[in-house]
């Protein structure tokens, strides 16, 4: 019997031995680092030893399909019910999850050395490298602006190889990738206003108001997209008119002597050579093209994008209110509501393309990247911004969509077996796989995710899009996931992922986003600077340039490079930034169309209590990835930036509404779900936040933000390792 019990004996420890070191040395759930040791207990299936492995794919695959011959299992199709069952309601923390344990401080790390993620990535930023990128970025700006102005303005944008202008493509009407944007209005100088007030250049500012004020003119034959001239032209003269009459400027002395309000007048005069797009059409959905002179088209089309006719409610709605006139903000909102009505019965999915006039979807594709992507964003924004529950109603009901329909992979980021997390393009209707590619744009989302408190899944699908620029450096427009290639290759200077690096960095404070920051500036400095500019690069594989700075360049991706907005997504309180501050771009290369190009909401929500509650406070603070300084953080003022990142300040003056009640009588049937439940107030609230911590405790600050073993398994499903 003694031999018995010591044979028992020796189990129970050898038992106890196992738990131990799978508890402490990060190879159990919620630790935030991977720890490698040369023992093996029979875990193998989380790791080989090349790297991470799920349990239906290992990490050696034929080549080109990740996760061998059977693909990853992003590739198997979603179970709706099993999907809603696991993504229905947030994850509750335990009781110790913003513990040391939840934050991976785990005996300072001892037991192994710092693998190659850790010593490139984890520690601090010193002050001094931080300072030489925040230069950088200013610079990167200057240069690109000052080259604009004294070699393509009053053109609209900057052809930076051969040091001219270009303006609308007269010679072509057909060439929509140039005309739907270039409206002969000096497009470059126009967005760029607020990036100037914002890096404190008054005197620039100053001059270019006036150069706006005295030459810009909206009455010319020329035809654009209602969409881009929205986000880029009207955004940017309301944000430079709420600059100049805000009593405390804050970035310094903006004002123009002898103001009288001529921003907003013509933010007036180009809405209103917009509205035509919203007249006979028998849905209210607007057509995507007016000309500023005569209005619609004879030949227009009938078939716009989702994220094109669907946000607009933010600038629209703006100027509304700063006019006390219903109009812009009723015929915007009545879009929204109209396309979300058209909705699917059995997913709650929309489309990407719709005929304006019938109703009919004519692009089935649900994604979250080119034709949708602005709209989820505008939703959540025009909430803050105007406080009509019924927008945040609309996108909580969205994002259980997303989340039941379109994520494939592992449920949680940062632990667990089986691939990352990553949102595919489904059928609207059956929710089944389209196709195996995903855009650039779609890498807007982590930041929308930080802004409603997913930020574990933000971390992964974010690493995921960094290590596709690690490999290229830059975004290709569209890449393949299963093929491990772009299927599109140019990369217009695009601002998604710099947008959501900030963000992250806002919510985490990890040092990690701030080399993220550095990897994507110094790619810019030295695959898109030529003589006069930055330019568009045409493959990214080869770096071939194309002779194009978009506007957007300097609108946002120079002014998130400079600046990021402080968003303790862990606090009660929230700042908004587009998508670029932006959300949707229009897609642009040969096999797409124009449609919405995708802009970002930055900010926080708290994921405790109701979500009215919780983004009812915009926070004051903010942080620049490169500028802590800068009086966007520092001047108490609430803001939050558009979809093309024009800075607008939150106050009250724009949630009043003395037209509320009527449009609730025009809304009609209920506009949330089609059987007429309309949430209760407690109801309300931010659908799958993953954790309820008050703050991010300073431990995490210095760990990776997701495990080593999880940052290789990205590498390699994007064929880096």
């Amino acid at each position: 019997m003694q031999w018995r019990a010591l044979v028992l004996g020796l189990v129970l420890l050898r038992l106890g031995l196992h738990g131990v070191l799978w508890l402490v040395f990060g190879l159990g759930p919620s630790m935030g680092f991977y720890q490698r040791f040369p023992l093996s207990f029979g875990f193998q299936r989380l790791r080989g030893s090349d790297g991470p492995a799920s349990p239906a794919s290992g990490p050696a695959g034929r080549p080109g399909t990740p996760g061998g011959p059977s693909g990853p299992s992003w590739l198997q199709p979603q179970v709706p019910g099993a999907a809603a069952g696991r993504r229905r309601a947030p994850r509750r923390p335990g009781p110790d999850v913003c513990g040391p344990g939840h934050w991976g401080y785990v005996l300072g790390g001892r037991g192994r050395g710092r693998d190659e993620y850790e010593k490139r990535y984890s520690g601090a930023f010193p002050p001094q490298l931080r300072a030489q990128m925040r230069d950088l970025a200013r610079g990167m700006f200057v240069f690109g602006y000052d080259n604009y102005m004294a070699h393509a303005f009053p053109e609209d944008e900057l052809n930076p190889i051969h040091c001219r202008g270009r303006g609308p493509d007269r010679g072509d009407p057909s060439n929509l990738n140039i005309n739907d944007v270039l409206g002969n209005y000096s497009l470059t100088l126009v967005d760029a206003l607020d990036t100037l007030a914002i890096m404190g250049n008054s005197s620039e500012f100053q001059k270019a108001v006036k150069l706006v004020i005295n030459t810009v003119s909206f009455d010319k034959d020329s035809t654009v997209q209602v969409f881009e001239a929205t986000i880029r032209v009207l955004g940017s003269l309301l944000s430079a008119h709420r600059i100049i009459t805000d009593s405390k400027q804050p970035f310094g002395d903006m004002t123009i002597k002898d103001y009288d309000n001529e921003l907003l007048h013509m933010a007036h005069d180009l809405a209103v050579r917009l509205l035509p797009a919203f007249e006979n059409t028998k849905t209210g959905i607007p057509y995507p093209r007016v000309n500023l002179k005569t209005g619609v088209p004879p030949d227009s089309n009938n078939e716009t994008c989702t994220a094109g006719a669907g946000s607009l409610l933010v600038e629209f709605g703006i100027l509304s209110r700063l006019l006390g006139d219903s109009t812009f903000e009723w015929v915007a909102r009545r879009a929204v509501k109209a396309l979300w009505n058209l909705r699917s019965n059995d997913t709650g999915l929309l489309g990407n393309v719709v005929n304006i006039q019938t109703g009919h979807w004519v692009g089935k594709q649900s994604g979250l990247g080119a034709g949708l992507d602005s709209f989820y964003e505008y939703l959540l924004k025009s909430y803050i911004l105007f406080g009509e529950k019924e927008d945040l109603e609309m996108f909580n009901a969205a994002y259980k969509s997303i989340q039941n329909y379109l994520r494939r992979g592992r449920e949680a980021c940062n632990e667990g077996e089986g691939d990352p997390p990553l949102y595919v393009n489904v059928n609207m209707f059956s929710g089944q796989l389209m196709n195996t590619w995903i855009d650039s744009l779609q890498a807007f989302f982590p930041g929308l995710q930080v802004l409603i408190g997913d930020v574990e899944d933000a971390i992964c699908l974010h690493a995921f899009y960094y290590a596709i620029w690690k490999r290229y450096g830059a975004l290709p427009e569209r890449y393949n996931w299963q093929l491990q290639a772009p299927d599109v290759f140019f990369y217009p200077l695009r601002p998604e992922l710099v947008e959501s690096t900030y963000l992250l960095y806002q919510a985490t404070r990890n040092p990690f986003y701030l080399h993220v920051g550095m990897d994507i500036l110094q790619s810019l400095e030295k695959h898109t600077k030529v003589k006069c500019g930055y330019a568009t690069l045409h493959h990214v594989i080869d770096k071939s340039t194309e002779d194009r700075m978009e506007s957007f360049f300097l609108s946002e991706t120079c002014k998130y490079l400079y600046l990021t907005t402080l968003l303790l997504v862990l606090l009660a309180s929230l700042l908004v930034a587009g998508r670029g501050g932006v959300p949707a771009r229009w897609p642009r290369g040969p096999t797409t169309g124009s449609c919405g190009r995708r802009g970002l909401p930055h900010r926080a929500v708290r994921p405790v209590g109701s979500a009215a509650e919780s983004l009812a406070g915009i926070l004051p603070g903010s942080r620049g990835l490169f500028d802590e300084e800068n009086p966007v953080h520092k001047s108490g003022t609430r803001y939050m930036f558009t979809t093309e990142g024009h800075i607008i300040s939150v106050d009250e003056h724009l949630r009043e509404s003395p037209w509320k009640e009527f449009f609730s009588e025009e809304g009609g049937q209920d506009q949330v779900g089609k059987s007429g439940h309309r949430p209760r107030p407690h109801e309300l609230k931010v659908i799958n936040s993953s954790s309820n911590c008050n703050r991010v405790p300073d431990e995490r600050r210095y760990s990776l933000p997701l495990k080593s073993v999880y940052m290789r398994q990205i590498d390699q499903m994007v064929g880096l390792i």
